[in-house]
C-alpha cells in the first residue's frame, strides 16, 4: 500500500482524548495489588488521514481501520492467505462472476444494530453509486484500483465497473455479482477499504457527503468522528492537536474479546524520538524500526518482530518528463548504472534483497527468467553514447519527512542512487519534497518529474496487486502507453484458471522488464517493535497486526 495523490485536508476534529502521560501512568504496575496493565500506547510515524477506510489508502489510517472494522474475508494471521471474516464461506457460480457469501450470525455493529446481508449490500451500493468528489481517485483510490468505475462514471477516463450488484438472499446469505471473472475476487475484499460499516451510522452522520474541492477535500463527520464497524475495538476519540487517537475494547464483540482495554496511537514523526519514547516507557511499541536499531533493541530485551518482505522499492522513469527517457537504451543505461546490491547491503535491514521483478518472489507469477540489468557502469556509458545522451541532465525527486517499510531513509537512498548516476555521466538535479502532499502530487501526476523512487507493500497475495497496480493502464507516474501490455493485463486478470493465470503473470513480468518503465530496486523486511512485557501480537507481511491479541505479561 502507499498513499495516493493526497490533495486533501481532513476537517479539524474537536474531540477530547486521554493524555498520553495519563495513559502511561495508568499502565504502571500497581504495587498495592491493582489490576493488570490494560492500556497500550503505540507510536506511529504519521497522523491518520481519515477514519472511514472507504476513503483511506495511507498506512496509518488503515492501521486504525483494521482494529475497528472487519471485512467479509481477511488475511490469515501472519500471512496472506484468504480466510473467513464476516463471511464464514464463499463460493463462485459456474461462470465465476457471481460469488455467494454465507455470513456470520449474531454479529452487531458498535452502535448495537445488526450485521446482516442487507448491511453488506448497503455498503456495496454506497461505494458503487458514489457521486461527485467520491469519484475522485484521491478519495476512493482502492475502490477504483479494484473495481474500476461506478454505476454512473462522471469522468470519461474511468473504466467500467467490475462490480455489478449485491443481492441479499436472506439474512445470512449475500450474492455479489461482477461483470467478468477477475483474479482480484475474493482476495481484494479483505482490503480495509471494503470494511463493512453500520448502515444506520452511515446515514446518521452523512457518510457520503464529501465536500470541498478536488484540491481541498472535506470529509463528513462520519469519517472523522463516528466510524462504526464490528471489530474488537471501537472508536473513542481523536485529539488532533495532541496527535493521539484512542480506541477501546468492544465488550460486545462476538469473537474473542480484546485483552487490552484501551489502545492509543500516538504520532511521533521522528524515528529516534519513537525509539527514545519506547525506552523511557512513554510508548509500548512502534513501527518502522530503523535497520540499524533492530539488533540493539533485541539485545536490550525489546520484542522486535520482523515482517516477511512483501514490498518493493523502485526507481520510476517518467518517459514524458524528458524526451530522452522514451529511448529504451537510456532507460537500460540507468538500470546498469545502479549498484543495487550495495544499497541493499548498506542501507536496508538483514534479509533484504535486490529485486528482479516489481513483485517479491513469494507471490505466484514471479519470474526469475527475465532480462537482468547487472551493475555495469561501462555498459551504461556505452548505451548513453549510442543514444546520444552522454550529457543527460535529469530531475531526481526524493521525499523528505517520511519513513516507509521499503525505504527506511529516503535521503540515504537518493544519495547512493544519484552518485551511481553521476558516475556514468548523468547530471542529477536534486529535488527534495515533503512526502505529503508535495512529493506524492509531484511524482504521480503531471510531467515535470524525470526520476523518483516510490514503493508498494502488497495488500493481498496476488501478482495483479503489485504489477497491475503499476502498469495495467496509462499512468502519469510512468508516462507511457503500451496497448499490447495493457491487453496482456486484461487477459491475465480475466483468466479463471489459476495455473494458466500464473503463467500469464510470468509473461507479464518478462514483458515489463524488457520494456523497463523503471527499475525495481529491492525487497525489504520491515520490523515492528513492542515493549519487553508485551506479548501476543504476530507480525504480518500485510501490516495487518491484530492488537486485540496483545497483552502485557503478568
Amino acid at each position: 500500500m502507499r498513499a495516493p495523490r493526497p490533495k486533501v485536508a481532513v476537517a479539524a476534529v474537536a474531540v477530547a482524548a486521554l493524555a498520553v502521560a495519563g495513559c502511561a501512568e495508568s499502565n504502571r504496575d500497581d504495587n498495592s495489588g491493582g489490576s493488570k496493565k490494560d492500556t497500550m500506547v503505540f507510536g506511529v510515524a504519521g497522523d491518520p488521514k481519515v477514519l472511514d477506510p472507504s476513503f483511506a489508502s495511507d498506512g496509518e489510517s488503515l492501521r486504525v481501520a483494521r482494529q475497528v472494522f472487519e471485512t467479509l474475508v481477511r488475511p490469515e494471521e501472519g500471512g496472506t492467505k484468504v480466510t473467513p471474516g464476516l463471511a464464514e464461506s464463499w463460493t463462485p457460480d459456474a461462470a465465476g462472476t457471481t460469488w455467494t457469501f454465507k455470513l456470520r450470525s449474531g454479529v452487531k455493529f458498535h452502535d448495537g444494530t445488526d450485521f446482516n446481508a442487507e448491511a453488506v449490500c448497503a455498503n456495496f451500493d454506497r461505494w458503487y453509486n458514489a457521486k461527485g468528489l467520491m469519484q475522485s481517485p484521491d478519495v476512493t483510490a482502492y475502490w477504483q484500483d479494484v473495481m474500476g468505475g461506478f454505476a454512473k462514471n462522471e469522468d470519461p477516463e474511468l473504466p467500467p465497473s467490475l462490480f455489478k450488484s449485491c443481492t441479499a438472499k436472506d439474512a445470512t446469505t449475500v450474492d455479489l455479482a461482477f461483470t467478468r471473472v477477475s483474479s482480484k475476487i475474493p482476495a481484494a475484499l479483505m482490503l480495509p477499504s471494503f470494511s463493512i460499516h453500520s448502515p444506520k451510522a452511515l446515514q446518521q452522520y452523512d457518510a457520503s457527503n464529501v465536500g470541498g474541492t478536488a484540491e481541498d477535500i472535506k470529509y463528513p463527520p462520519y469519517a472523522t468522528e463516528h466510524p462504526t464497524g464490528t471489530g474488537p475495538f471501537k472508536f473513542k476519540s481523536w485529539d488532533v492537536a495532541n496527535k493521539t487517537l484512542t480506541i477501546e475494547r468492544n465488550d460486545d464483540y462476538y469473537g474473542t474479546k480484546a485483552k487490552l482495554k484501551t489502545l492509543i496511537f500516538k504520532t511521533i514523526s521522528d524515528e529516534n524520538a519513537r525509539k527514545q519514547a519506547l525506552r523511557s516507557g512513554d510508548i509500548q511499541g512502534y513501527d518502522l524500526v530503523g535497520p540499524a536499531d533492530v539488533e540493539p533493541l533485541k539485545t536490550e530485551g525489546f520484542n522486535v518482530l520482523t515482517r516477511p518482505a512483501f514490498n518493493v522499492l523502485y526507481l520510476a522513469i517518467n518517459q514524458k518528463g524528458n524526451p530522452k527517457l522514451a529511448d529504451l537504451k537510456v532507460r537500460q543505461a540507468i538500470a546498469h548504472a545502479l549498484n543495487r546490491q550495495a544499497l541493499v547491503d548498506s542501507k536496508l535491514p538483514p534479509g533484504a534483497k535486490v529485486a528482479l521483478n516489481f513483485m517479491p518472489d513469494t507471490v505466484e507469477g514471479f519470474n526469475g527468467d527475465v532480462t537482468k540489468y547487472d551493475y555495469n557502469p561501462e555498459k551504461a556509458k556505452a548505451l548513453l553514447a549510442e543514444a546520444g545522451a552522454s550529457n543527460l541532465t535529469l530531475k531526481f525527486h526524493y521525499p523528505t519527512e517520511v519513513t516507509r517499510p521499503y525505504m527506511p531513509n529516503p535521503k540515504d537512498i537518493f544519495e547512493l542512487l544519484s552518485a551511481d548516476l553521476k558516475a556514468v555521466g548523468i547530471n542529477v538535479e536534486a529535488i527534495p519534497l515533503k512526502w505529503s502532499p508535495d512529493y506524492l502530487n509531484a511524482t504521480t501526476s503531471g510531467t515535470k518529474h524525470d526520476l523518483h523512487f516510490l514503493g508498494w507493500t502488497g495488500d493481498y497475495g496476488d501478482a495483479y496487486n503489485f504489477i497491475g497496480t503499476f502498469f495495467d493502464r496509462p499512468k502519469d507516474e510512468w508516462g507511457f502507453t503500451n496497448a499490447q501490455l495493457f491487453a496482456q493485463f486484461k487477459d491475465a486478470d480475466t483468466t479463471a484458471d489459476q495455473a494458466a493465470r500464473v503463467e500469464k503473470y510470468k509473461a507479464l513480468n518478462k514483458a515489463i522488464m524488457d520494456l523497463l518503465p523503471g527499475v525495481p530496486i529491492s525487497h525489504s523486511p520491515p520490523a515492528i517493535v513492542f515493549g519487553k512485557d508485551v506479548t501476543g501480537i504476530k507480525a504480518s507481511p500485510l501490516t495487518d497486526e491484530r492488537f486485540s491479541t496483545g497483552e502485557f505479561k503478568s
